[in-house]
């Protein structure tokens, strides 16, 4: 992480020695000679970092080396910011349209003073950066040419996600065996541990077990549990109620957790999985053991462990403790065979089999370390490249408990620097934990591990490393979108975090507050720049004091409900200036000290979930600030006055509540916008302020409760130019006054995104809802709650519409041709109607295809919704004697699924759904006419028998 610390250093000091302004704020001369030998000293070390990085793995004073380097470079980062945000600050002021005279003067006694602290810190980091030169040439590092690694962007669908366990299949039988065997000696309730060391596959034995259908066929209920260290009785005990509870919120106390769980498990056989349990205390497992042994004869608990020991003292007879072996070879070069060779030809197959089984062999059968070299592998295909990793120094390594050091560090090394650092800020977080794609790129952005370029913005450059870390293997147990495959969320593998850890050591640390806090903290560095601490949620702990000692840390991640919270954070600002993130999130926060404002690295800010009522003016002296978030702040009623100032601002997040905005006209460098807001003509927000937002990426949904009164204040919105929204939730919540303009008018004024792909519309109370023809790209679509609406728009015309969800519109009675959008093509003569029979085939322009790509189509809550027509499923037309125009309507010709929810009045499904030969699921609920019909030897039953799936509730 040294080299990319010290490459983001060497581009700001290159920016620093050079006019910012027209002002010519500049640093003293003086000066300008420490920032050029800075420059160079930096220089110098860059070019022999390679060496130092592999030679830190054997050398622990290469090490100490590299991590007083690390403390340099974030000190002189931290001084370089300090400067660049009050340069920014400088030309942000010019620009308005105020006294330039009056600005200049009075920076001009600030800057002078702001020379006069850079040039000092500049001076003393030269010092230190002097000693570590010094030390550096003790050491005769060579001079290897390492080159600068670009980042591949690879798509996600390409990451290989393995679901088979290679080489384990004796195993799990043997599991499965011990799992389901009865005994007539030993205890009724027996605790099966898997052991073996880390990488080697326990837990991944242990899922393939859990989800096999005989296991889930013999045991009532399956529990799985991440115990991790240390082990909490008590949320091990929460962890098991949920996942049969919706919630144990108020349950709190051990003592009524465990009679929870004996009411819940009594006369139950189950299955409770434990995995990566390193407890040696017997005494902490008895009580939850105890409260276990009301379930049936016959239940298991499996135990997932590095440890023997561990095993004996969750109550695992000798016969019981199963031993996890390595792979055997050829498995081994199975698996690493199936990542490296992803996506190679034949012939490249062959070019470097040789080498391949040759590094296999170096995996010496650990699956994690098969799985991580392969996934290295997979983008290589040079035969040198393959000999380099087989020749690497790295092999020469040992660690005391495994062998995955040395694949970790290839792996690692071969990454971009940028991706490097993003993948060591994962050490900050606890073992096991979600990592969710969206929130860790904002963070990466926060300490400045992404650096937007002309052709690239942050956030695409952060999925980019996220997916790298995705198709390296460093990430595991992903969670995809439905739509396009995609990685949302994910996990990493313990030993991957071991590493991580590894490599930040001193200077990332994670710390569960178990009341001994504050002897914890104190064993952490005071040079340390990221910690996260967690407070279980169902404890009453005060926030350590410990860490107001940490000066340095430029991220604080809170997780939980300290009781001392409200009274320690102004302490605690005060004392870490150099913060960049703050995560508070749920905290119990009744107010934000004004203090906040000094704030002037951060960049992230997450205060969601709090009892917030508002946030200060001086919240908005955050020049820097990329992020912030305030959603689910029940009380909070309005953002700053001055939110404009924040112009970097890029993700705004206020949630469900509505909150009356200003300033947000001026927030030009947002990307994500959640909710906006319009409290109406003339007050806080209104359409007009998203005019600039042209930037806006993903969702956006507007709220108003206020009046509108002018079309034209709703055509300011210049929606038809934000063309990265793909999202739009209209919420039609405006009271109709005197003078009011109807949602009619609202609807068409606001000229969609031309990228639209989704479009929810919500309470709307318009008579003739207007679609503009830009909206051709829609896929989904979600209408509900429209209060005075007789007759459904036609949606029909809606040429890549996919999903449609139509719910609660009260006036509803029927819908026809209307909704198709049939009717406006279609002769209102009868006679004009022939057969199929009479007709020749019509020419491709008189085919009307009505929803020609809907697959799911869900309507619910229609209360008073009685006839849905449709007569035969196509229908030829003649218009004339001579039958010159003839046309066919085709409806619906994709429609896989079809759901039917609390519709009571409804008579018939019409004969274009009942002979669709394309149907795979069909479900009434709280339909009692169609329930009759749709019942087996009912009279709808002919019809439909050929659907696959016909749920009747």
């Amino acid at each position: 992480m040294a080299d990319a610390l010290v490459s983001v250093v060497l581009e700001r000091l290159s920016s620093i020695v050079s006019e910012k302004v027209g002002q010519k704020v500049r640093l003293f001369v003086g000066v300008k000679n420490e920032v050029e030998k800075l420059t160079s000293s930096f220089r110098a070390i860059q070019a022999v970092f390679a060496d130092a990085e592999e030679r830190q793995l054997k050398d622990q004073f290469v090490k100490h080396w590299l991590d007083q380097l690390k403390d340099v470079s974030y000190d002189m980062d931290d001084v370089l910011d300090e400067w660049d945000t009050a340069i920014a600050k400088l030309q942000s002021k010019n620009t308005r349209k105020v006294c330039s005279f009056m600005i200049f003067s009075c920076f001009h006694f600030r800057e002078v003073g702001l020379r006069h602290r850079v040039a000092y810190k500049i001076k003393e980091l030269n010092e230190r950066i002097d000693g570590i030169v010094v030390e550096k040439n003790r050491f005769h590092f060579k001079l290897l040419e390492a080159g600068i690694k670009q980042l591949e962007h690879h798509e996600t669908a390409s990451v290989i996600d393995v679901k088979e366990v290679k080489g384990r299949e004796k195993d799990k039988v043997r599991v499965i065996k011990t799992l389901l065997s009865e005994s007539s000696q030993g205890p009724a309730l027996r605790t099966i541990s898997l052991v073996g060391m880390g990488g080697i596959g326990k837990t991944t034995l242990a899922k393939l077990v859990f989800n096999d259908h005989v296991v889930k066929t013999h045991f009532n209920r399956r529990i799985w549990v991440c115990v991790s260290d240390p082990f909490d009785e008590t949320r091990i005990a929460k962890e098991i109620l949920e996942a049969h509870m919706r919630s144990t919120q108020n349950l709190k106390k051990l003592e009524t957790l465990l009679e929870k769980i004996q009411q819940s498990f009594r006369e139950k056989k189950f299955l409770l999985v434990l995995d990566d349990v390193w407890n040696e205390d017997a005494t902490k497992w008895e009580q939850l053991r105890n409260s276990l042994k009301c379930g049936l004869p016959g239940s298991r608990i499996l135990v997932t462990t590095r440890n023997r020991n561990v095993a004996k003292c969750m109550g695992s007879s000798p016969t019981d403790i199963l031993e996890l072996g390595l792979l055997p070879p050829e498995e081994c070069w199975s698996l690493f065979s199936e990542f490296s060779y992803f996506e190679k030809t034949d012939r490249e197959f062959d070019n470097l089999e040789d080498i391949g089984r040759q590094i296999a062999v170096k995996c010496e059968g650990l699956p994690l370390a098969a799985k991580t070299l392969g996934s290295l592998l997979r983008f290589k295909r040079s035969k040198a490249e393959w000999e380099s990793v087989l020749h690497s120094h790295v092999w020469e390594i040992k660690e005391a408990e495994s062998n995955l050091l040395a694949p970790l560090w290839l792996s690692y090394h071969d990454l971009p620097s940028e991706v490097r650092r993003c993948f060591s800020y994962c050490a900050v977080f606890p073992k096991d934990f979600t990592f969710y794609r969206g929130d860790l790129i904002k963070l990466w952005m926060a300490q400045g591990f992404l650096r937007e370029t002309q052709n690239k913005e942050m956030e695409v450059m952060g999925r980019e490393c996220f997916e790298a870390l995705a198709a390296r293997s460093f990430f595991q147990d992903f969670k995809k979108e439905e739509g396009d495959d995609s990685i949302y969320a994910c996990k990493m593998h313990d030993m991957v975090h071991d590493f991580a850890q590894f490599l930040t050591k001193n200077e990332s640390f994670n710390v569960e507050i178990d009341g001994a806090a504050e002897s914890k903290i104190d064993s952490f560095s005071r040079d340390a720049r990221h910690s996260m601490v967690v407070l279980r949620k169902y404890k009453t702990y005060s926030f350590p004091e410990t860490i107001h000692s940490l000066k340095k840390l430029r991220s604080l991640i809170v997780d939980g409900y300290p009781s001392s919270m409200n009274a320690t954070l102004p302490n605690l600002i005060a004392n870490l200036s150099c913060l960049r993130t703050l995560r508070l999130s749920r905290c119990g926060i009744e107010e934000v000290p004004s203090n906040i404002g000094k704030l002037i690295h951060l960049r992230h800010v997450d205060l969601s979930g709090n009892l917030i009522r508002e946030l200060p003016e001086e919240m908005c002296e955050l020049y820097n600030m990329l992020t912030l978030d305030v959603s689910d702040c029940e009380k909070l009623e309005r953002l700053p006055d001055n939110m404009e100032k924040l112009v970097k601002l890029r993700h705004l997040s206020v949630g469900r509540l509505f909150v009356k905005m200003r300033g947000v006209e001026g927030l030009s460098s947002l990307r994500e916008l959640d909710e906006f807001h319009v409290s109406g003509s003339g007050e806080v927000s209104n359409f007009g302020d998203l005019r600039n937002l042209n930037h806006l990426q993903g969702s956006l949904k507007i709220r108003w409760l206020g009046d509108v009164k002018d079309p034209d204040e709703v055509k300011k919105a210049l929606l038809k130019s934000k063309e990265h929204l793909t999202c739009l939730r209209l919420w039609f919540e405006s009271r109709i006054d005197k003078g009011t303009i109807h949602d009619d008018e609202v609807l068409e004024a606001l000229e969609p995104p031309p990228n639209l792909e989704f479009l929810e519309i919500r309470y709307y109370r318009g008579i003739d809802p207007v679609f503009s023809s830009c909206i051709n790209k829609l896929r989904v679509v979600e209408l509900s709650e429209w209060g005075k609406i007789e007759n459904l728009p036609p949606l029909g015309k809606l040429p890549s519409l996919e999903e449609l969800t139509i719910s609660w519109m009260e006036c509803v009675k029927k819908m026809g041709d209307e909704f198709l959008g049939l009717e406006v093509d279609r002769e209102d003569d009868e006679d004009s109607e022939i057969s199929i029979g009479e007709m020749t085939s019509p020419s491709p322009s008189n085919i009307i295809t009505a929803f020609p790509k809907l697959k799911g189509l869900t309507i619910s809550d229609m209360r008073k919704w009685e006839e849905w027509e449709g007569g035969e499923g196509g229908r030829w037309r003649r218009g004339n004697e001579d039958k010159t125009n003839i046309s066919i309507s085709i409806i619906m010709p994709s429609l896989r699924s079809l759901l039917i929810l609390k519709c009571p009045k409804l008579k018939a499904l019409p004969d274009y759904v009942l002979q669709s030969t394309t149907i795979e699921k069909l479900l009434i609920k709280s339909s009692s006419i169609l329930e009759e019909q749709f019942k087996a030897g009912g009279e709808g039953w002919p019809n439909d028998s050929h659907i696959p799936s016909i749920t009747i509730i």
